[in-house]
């Protein structure tokens, strides 16, 4: 299936369900403390879900990489684990943990998606340094989404910023094309090896709308699994953060549709 291109009218609709993702995303980030555990994260993200009138869109989604459907809805990653953290009841949040949270939505046919990392308490220097390059590799990324440009373009901001202050992005992941679905062509490496691998670039055109989701760690480019089929670690366990914004191309240039109230 080719890359599909929204009009302005449809680019509201996804933009409703962005809405809907950043409200839980902020709900849940609010809930954070000490002495949580990752489950009821996720049973408050369903709820907050469904005061909205939305679907959550990873609840029982079966993604091309696994045989199974996603037990949860709501992605929860602590520390090392990048994304895809699989909620557990025993998993509990401590001071100076990070915590990525990755949440998508259904609203009325249309799909929103959005990620952010939040630092318990006080964290090392090391990982507020992390979180910070990982927002600034976002919003540069966002900054070259516009109509004439490529996702190699995208690629290479993210990879310019996370080397200019020494992380790494992680290979074999990366964004992705959203609308009807909550995931669509392109895919969006978020490393250059990845790219080059994929073999495949595509022009940015007016009318498409991509999720862009930098991941970066502190130590390593390379991922691995932590044994309960869905969680992705670093390679060597260094922490790492993680930031989605939805964006529309426009000839107006980059249109975000989902932003937090604290950046």
């Amino acid at each position: 299936m080719g890359v599909e291109l929204y009009s302005f009218k449809e680019i509201e609709k996804i933009k409703r369900a962005c809405d809907v993702v950043v409200g839980v995303l902020q709900a849940v980030a609010k809930s954070i403390k000490p002495g949580i555990s990752t489950y009821d994260l996720d049973l408050m993200a369903r709820e907050e879900a469904k005061k909205r009138g939305a679907k959550p869109a990873f609840l029982n989604y079966k993604p091309p990489f696994s045989n199974d459907r996603f037990p949860a809805s709501l992605c929860v990653s602590v520390n090392e684990a990048v994304v895809h953290g699989l909620p557990k009841k025993e998993q509990i949040i401590r001071e100076g943990d990070i915590v990525s949270l990755d949440f998508g939505a259904y609203l009325e046919g249309y799909a929103g998606d959005s990620a952010l990392t939040i630092a318990v308490g006080e964290v090392s220097k090391e990982k507020e340094l992390l979180m910070k390059a990982t927002k600034e590799a976002l919003q540069e990324a966002v900054r070259v989404c516009v109509p004439g440009n490529w996702v190699s373009d995208i690629v290479d901001a993210i990879h310019r910023v996370a080397r200019k202050h020494g992380f790494y992005p992680l290979k074999n992941l990366g964004g992705h094309g959203i609308g009807r679905k909550v995931h669509e062509e392109p895919f969006i490496p978020n490393h250059p090896a990845t790219l080059a691998q994929e073999k495949k670039d595509y022009k940015l055109r007016q009318g498409m709308v991509v999720a862009i989701e930098p991941m970066l760690s502190l130590g390593t480019e390379e991922i691995s699994h932590n044994g309960d089929r869905w969680t992705v670690i670093t390679a060597d366990r260094s922490p790492a953060a993680h930031y989605e914004y939805v964006v529309a191309i426009t000839k107006q240039g980059p249109l975000v549709l989902t932003e937090f109230e604290n950046g």
